[in-house]
């Protein structure tokens, strides 16, 4: 038998995995509501956000309907839903994406200063002004939001750079993380979104390479807090009458989901 390539799975996966065998066998059946995310965490060993992470890949599977608010609940999948989203390869975790972008953006932040040139504030003032008086979301404001950041790595003339900003950038396009977008972005996130642009802009207007580095690290960390918010569930992980049994009276048998460097996120 031929040797094949060993790959680590990625956290959220491990989660996810194991909350899906619970479900399949039928400790959290169709319509009850799964322990809320501290619960999860806890139990687990794990991140909150790591947990929310494997949720949204069960919802974007179709296993679970995450109800703001209420809590996330099981529901019966389509199975050619499942089939179609497991046949390629697996995305990145949204949070993982998001701290590459936080370490790998802020960096360039901090090279970009001393290559700045009128015509490079002139375009981003440009993308600005549009982000700021859109009404529109969705596909809009997506496509500003990933050229203003561009735009950013672009003033460093290497293309190379402008490749791997803008390929992490349309990880957004996974499903995992539009269906994560989907709970969280409203209009007054991207208006957070714009302010925190603009003071990067700002920055860079004035030669300010640590505050450029700072404002471009801050907001991709508050990207990372605005998808960080709790779903909302109610904290009970009672399903309907009929559900109740199952989670509940087997709660310790979620095992703890931690690998060799333990969870850093």
């Amino acid at each position: 038998m031929p040797l094949e390539a060993v790959e680590s799975p990625r956290l959220y996966r491990q989660i996810a995995d194991q909350l899906r065998h619970h479900i399949e066998s039928g400790e959290f059946p169709v319509g009850s509501r799964l322990p809320s995310e501290r619960e999860l965490a806890e139990k687990l060993g794990v991140s909150r956000p790591s947990v929310r992470e494997a949720l949204i890949a069960l919802e974007v599977e179709g296993r679970v309907r995450i109800r703001m608010g209420s809590g996330v609940y099981v529901v019966d999948p389509p199975l050619q839903a499942i089939a179609r989203l497991w046949a390629g390869s697996q995305p990145e975790g949204p949070f993982e994406v998001l701290k590459a972008r936080e370490l790998i953006e802020s960096a360039i932040c901090a090279e970009v200063v001393a290559h700045v040139e009128p015509a490079d504030i002139a375009a981003l003032d440009m993308i600005l002004e549009q982000m700021e008086s859109s009404d529109a979301g969705g596909e809009e404001i997506l496509a500003l939001d990933r050229s203003f950041h561009t735009t950013v790595a672009g003033i460093l003339r290497n293309a190379v750079l402008v490749r791997c900003v803008g390929d992490l950038f349309d990880q957004r396009i996974s499903p995992y993380f539009r269906q994560l977008a989907h709970h969280f972005e409203t209009a007054e996130s991207w208006r957070s979104a714009a302010a925190e642009h603009r003071a990067i802009r700002d920055a860079l207007a004035r030669g300010d390479a640590r505050g450029a580095q700072a404002a471009m690290h801050r907001h991709l960390q508050k990207s990372q807090e605005r998808f960080s918010q709790s779903f909302g569930d109610a904290g009970a992980c009672n399903g309907p009458a009929a559900a109740q049994a199952g989670p509940t009276k087997k709660k310790g048998r979620l095992m703890g989901t931690r690998n060799k460097q333990g969870d850093i996120r």
